[in-house]
């Protein structure tokens, strides 16, 4: 009897939690968005990011959330995305803050500024360092709420079709550089051009442009870059941790019910992790193909490091002067940068310095 009466009352349960479920599920809405992401296709780890955060969202809300990526183009171009998405043109987009320089430096932030933060410091910064506080602040006058979503990790110097030894090689080069690394080479006598990444490579092919940065060696050699400009230059200054971000319209960032918030915001800090991952794990076969296909390895010499640094710092100077909400961001990043670097030094940079000398024993 006994038995009887479990078995009828566990049944009972079983049939109310079937029902349950159900009726929870219905009380949430069926929300479609639209992504434009900054990126083609072709360029997995990027583009692949949106990919990955919609799929996230959409496993999180039993489908209930649905965000369809589209390659950049589809909806709008690489430049337009931050406007479509302000505008309620699109719910949101996948893309680099600082694309938008010419709108305010400060987006410059967002990404990667020239001798700035790297990816592990930039990710400090940003969680737990009122990052995300104060470019969310500057955002905000644009119709946009952003959550950090993706970094490639210090980039290449980038591809250059002659060699470039001193300060005097750079004038009058025609470099493809993005962002506030445009204004600062351009002190150095460069003409910095603004090119989309499908772009590139005819522009290096055709001799319109000399030299172009875009990545590193995984997406790199996907462009094909190594066939129209022997040199690869290392290190990209200027993107010492290029992150990425998802902007969301605020006013639909708002209007989402609490769990579709949580949601999005951990699909996209799986995906700023994922992304990272990404890069560090196929970025040394790549570099080995590359240099296997007559790629030539070159650093940048002193004498030209020296000089961007200084240029950086005298741009930043001038910025500040007349842009308050750059000088805001900018002491904030870089008294953050400094005491990150009293640890690095002391922890990372000693045994990073050490494996790398041991790696060359064999």
């Amino acid at each position: 009897m006994k038995r009887r009466q479990f078995l009828q009352t566990a049944s009972a349960g079983l049939a109310a939690g079937a029902v349950a479920k159900p009726a929870i599920a219905q009380s949430m809405p069926e929300v479609r968005w639209r992504l434009t992401s900054g990126f083609p296709k072709s360029l997995d780890a990027l583009y692949g990011d949106a990919e990955l955060f919609a799929k996230s969202v959409s496993e999180a809300t039993d489908g209930k959330f649905q965000i369809q990526p589209f390659a950049s183009g589809e909806i709008v171009g690489t430049f337009q995305a931050l406007d479509a998405v302000g505008n309620a043109t699109v719910e949101m987009a996948h893309t680099a803050s600082y694309y938008y320089v010419g709108k305010d430096p400060t987006f410059a932030f967002g990404t990667a500024a020239p001798f700035g933060l790297n990816a592990r410091q930039l990710n400090a910064w940003m969680y737990h360092g009122g990052g995300m506080d104060v470019m969310n602040q500057f955002y905000d006058k644009f119709g946009v709420y952003a959550i950090p979503g993706g970094n490639t990790g210090t980039q290449m110097g980038g591809w250059f079709r002659k060699e470039v030894k001193t300060v005097d090689d750079l004038k009058g080069l025609k470099f493809r550089i993005a962002g506030l690394a445009g204004q600062v080479v351009a002190k150095l006598g460069v003409v910095p051009q603004q090119v989309a990444g499908g772009d590139i490579y005819p522009a290096l092919e055709r001799g319109t442009i000399d030299a172009a940065e875009w990545v590193g060696p995984y997406d790199d050699e996907k462009l094909g870059f190594n066939k129209v400009a022997p040199f690869y230059y290392y290190p990209g200054w200027w993107e010492c941790g290029a992150m990425l971000h998802f902007f969301f319209n605020k006013a639909k960032w708002e209007e989402l019910p609490k769990p579709y918030k949580a949601a999005a915001t951990a699909a996209a800090a799986y995906a700023n992790v994922d992304m990272l991952a990404k890069y560090d794990a196929r970025n040394p076969a790549a570099l080995r193909r590359l240099v296997g296909a007559g790629a030539q390895l070159r650093p940048f010499s002193q004498e030209i490091m020296e000089a961007s640094y200084k240029a950086a710092n005298e741009l930043y100077d001038e910025i500040s002067a007349k842009n308050p909400d750059f000088k805001k961001v900018y002491e904030a990043v870089r008294a953050f940068r400094n005491e990150e670097y009293l640890w690095f030094q002391v922890g990372e940079y000693s045994y990073d310095n050490f494996m790398i000398r041991a790696r060359a024993r064999g």
